[in-house]
């Protein structure tokens, strides 16, 4: 049975949208795409940088190219506002096995630059990490096995190991469902991972019924890891909401503090959403309408939380608010 949520959820007040969203879309990128979304954003050497994701198509006639085409493109910045998308893609997969790598997520650890990314081949979905010094050349360092994505990194070593949240599709255990959690993991070298443990389940999040995952790579702030997720709600009863003869999901984001020291343990969990479909942009007009899914989150030195969010499955936007506001609302609950 489909736990029911609230029909209308809206964003918390401390959020704040800014006003010339979107940031980057299709038509600021130079070259033929249709969807420009799911973007991961860092500070790098001086720079803002934005990795999105390129799925390309129609967006007059409302139709996409198949899944292999899609790439990875890149777009810089001076002030994390005003965005300059390069006429060169960054970084693409697809072979006999590989069908494409898509959804980005950047993690500064030390002075280079790892990306996480999704990877769908002919056999399951897999979870990849890559690392780069100037977006131009990448060197895979692991691929999981299926099924799992949705995974971000911590900016630093804890315990001496790096870690991850990521998303398992345990479908076959749970009766052939979706039913998906947040795990975190350990790794000694970023190639070998394991001691992995549940963080947080669908049940947990009282504005999901379908699934929920990590969202953009945490940050660190003196009271804790604030962590950004994923959350999805589906209603049966829900039909067409963008290009597809039916939607049924509803995707918001949420917010939640972790233990510097042990990150497995919540210190706190705000318990409505953090941004919820709301404005034209993310309800009406793009592929997958009702969808907010943030890929970045960046903490600038005057306490604002820049949160870069893809929209509609569409089109990149930005959303602010200020990082003890956030902390205060993970602590709350």
């Amino acid at each position: 049975m489909t736990v029911q949520v609230p029909a209308i959820l809206t964003s918390s007040p401390v959020i704040h949208r800014y006003e010339g969203n979107p940031v980057l879309d299709a038509s600021k990128v130079p070259y033929n795409t249709a969807l420009v979304f799911n973007a991961g954003v860092t500070k790098f050497k001086g720079k803002y940088v934005m990795v999105f994701r390129n799925d390309y198509g129609s967006l007059a006639d409302q139709t996409i190219e198949p899944h292999h085409t899609t790439d990875l493109g890149i777009a810089f910045s001076d002030d994390g506002i005003h965005w300059e998308a390069s006429p060169k893609k960054c970084f693409k997969l697809h072979d006999e096995e590989i069908i494409r790598a898509y959804d980005p997520r950047l993690t500064v650890i030390g002075d280079r630059c790892y990306m996480c990314f999704a990877v769908d081949t002919r056999h399951g979905i897999r979870g990849g990490i890559a690392v780069t010094d100037d977006f131009e050349e990448f060197e895979i360092l692991s691929l999981s096995s299926p099924d799992l994505r949705n995974m971000v990194l911590f900016p630093e070593k804890i315990g001496g190991n790096y870690v991850r949240l990521e998303r398992p599709f345990t479908v076959y255990s749970r009766g052939g469902k979706d039913r998906f959690d947040t795990w975190i993991s350990e790794s000694p070298d970023l190639k070998y991972w394991g001691n992995s443990d549940l963080l947080f389940a669908v049940e947990h999040v009282p504005f999901a019924n379908d699934k929920v995952g990590p969202a953009a790579p945490p940050v660190k702030t003196d009271k804790g890891w604030l962590t950004t997720f994923h959350a999805v709600d589906i209603d049966p009863s829900r039909g067409k909401h963008g290009w597809e003869p039916a939607w049924k999901k509803r995707y918001t984001a949420g917010i939640m503090l972790l233990d510097l020291d042990n990150p497995k343990k919540i210190l706190g969990m705000y318990k409505q959403p953090l941004l919820a479909p709301e404005t034209s942009y993310e309800i009406d007009g793009g592929f997958r309408n009702n969808v907010i899914f943030p890929g970045g989150m960046i903490l600038e030195d005057n306490g604002e939380v820049k949160i870069y969010y893809g929209s509609a499955d569409t089109i990149e936007c930005l959303a602010t608010a200020h990082v003890d506001d956030l902390v205060s609302l993970c602590l709350k609950g």
